[in-house]
């Protein structure tokens, strides 16, 4: 069909408009988000994408690409208007509560941000129909924003391709984080893969990767996670019996990394990582909590009982990790709870200290914790060795240093192999063994 010049211009945007549009079913049942599954992606590198503007929803192709940090929420409504999400990363789903949705009188559009508060990061987004575009802005960091989009009726992370893997790659690797960078991390690659789908986590000995969900195409192979304070992005290749890929954190850190098969390869001990000092047993403190009143070890509230202190970080998910664990086991020894004393030393990014007071307040509220939080200053390793002098250094956040009755330092214990490691289990049974042990002194 020959068109006229004048008019191809105006044909080409009516096509393009049919196609694009084509390419979304909404459900108009819904009276804000569109319920069901979506698929989000955080862009980590700037890409020419489609404009959503209030006429016209257009959609990117099914393939990612290098550079898209895809993850996979749920929307669930409890009523016409209330709704919650599920952030899903494996078999982990985080459910998120603190939603506020609105309309942009001046966009003609609606709004919607998803806060995490105990990361004190959002996601912000105009919706329209079954797309959503915005960006993730992490708040503890100065102008920290990425670029995000969502589409509903996705249920696909990576890719709805199924293109025959080389191999499979489940079990355990040796690890080589950082092979690009002066110092490289020692880690173990823990791989579940059926057919096309990829998940694991790497534990390192300063914690894990937490919950890794992917998926393995030919010879390539990715992994993402989001759980609104890390966004993690694992590329890689399959050689034989090695692996090479990148890794992505957010849009401020980028490495490669190595693996291969070795079932001899070992991470340091969790607890002769970090030590006390020749001579040292010594630990002393004075500390304000969030509610107002100081904290001192020693003192009479500590007497006679075990002490479990964390050296943590609210912007850290290993140390979530730890303190749901410490939430769990109390929860389930009510009997050990009269007999230990726990506290959380947080480190904090807010600069601040009167915010990071606030903070600590929401977090605590949040996450249902039973025992006292100190803000104990910013979140630097320098910092947090200056607050335990008697330690060589401290190496990770979380590090958690146990005490008996006498007060005397019996385990320090770096990092945390949370839940989504297969050393998860085992760190459960030592630490209640130890509580016990301590109990019956």
């Amino acid at each position: 069909m020959n068109i006229p010049t004048s008019l191809r211009p105006w044909v080409f945007t009516l096509l393009s408009t049919l196609f694009f549009t084509a390419c979304i079913t909404t459900d108009n049942a819904f009276t804000r988000v569109a319920p069901g599954k979506w698929r989000g992606v955080l862009e980590l590198e700037k890409f020419n994408i489609p404009v959503r503007d209030k006429d016209t929803i257009f959609t990117l192709k099914e393939q990612f690409r290098e550079g898209e940090l895809p993850f996979n929420f749920e929307v669930t409504y409890l009523d016409d208007e209330r709704f919650y999400i599920e952030i899903i990363n494996g078999s982990e789903r985080i459910r998120c509560d603190s939603i506020r949705y609105g309309r942009d009188r001046t966009m003609a559009r609606d709004t919607f941000n998803l806060y995490f508060p105990e990361y004190a990061s959002y996601l912000h987004a105009g919706v329209r129909g079954g797309a959503m575009q915005g960006e993730w802005v992490v708040t503890t960091r100065d102008n920290y924003r990425i670029p995000f989009y969502a589409d509903a009726g996705r249920d696909y992370r990576f890719t709805s391709l199924n293109q025959a893997p080389v191999a499979d790659i489940s079990g355990e690797w040796a690890v080589w984080l950082g092979t690009d960078k002066e110092e490289p991390e020692k880690a173990i690659g823990e791989f579940r893969q059926t057919g096309n789908r990829l998940e694991g986590t790497f534990r390192t000995e300063t914690g894990d990767y937490r919950f890794l969900e992917g998926t393995v195409q030919g010879r390539k192979f990715w992994m993402s996670c989001f759980d609104g304070t890390h966004a993690y992005l694992f590329s890689g290749s399959i050689a034989g019996d090695t692996l090479q890929g990148e890794f992505r954190s957010g849009k401020h850190y980028r490495s490669l990394w190595t693996a291969w098969r070795d079932p001899n390869f070992r991470l340091s001990h969790a607890d002769s990582i970090t030590t006390l000092k020749a001579g040292a047993q010594a630990i002393s403190f004075s500390l304000p909590t969030p509610e107002g009143k100081t904290l001192t070890f020693p003192g009479a509230e500590f007497d006679g009982k075990i002490k479990v202190f964390t050296i943590m970080g609210t912007w850290c998910p290993n140390c979530r990790d730890e303190q749901n664990f410490l939430i769990e086991y109390l929860q389930k020894n009510p009997a050990m709870a009269g007999k230990m004393a726990v506290v959380g030393f947080a480190f904090e990014r807010h600069k601040d200290p009167a915010r990071a007071m606030a903070h600590l307040l929401t977090y605590k509220k949040k996450m249902g914790i039973p025992f006292d939080l100190v803000y104990a200053g910013k979140s630097d390793k320098a910092g947090a060795a200056s607050v335990f002098p008697a330690l060589k250094e401290v190496v990770a956040f979380p590090t958690m240093i146990i005490l008996d009755k006498q007060n005397r330092v019996r385990r320090i214990h770096t990092g945390f192999d949370g839940p989504a490691t297969s050393r998860y289990e085992a760190f459960k049974q030592e630490f209640s063994a130890l509580m016990d042990e301590l109990a019956r002194e």
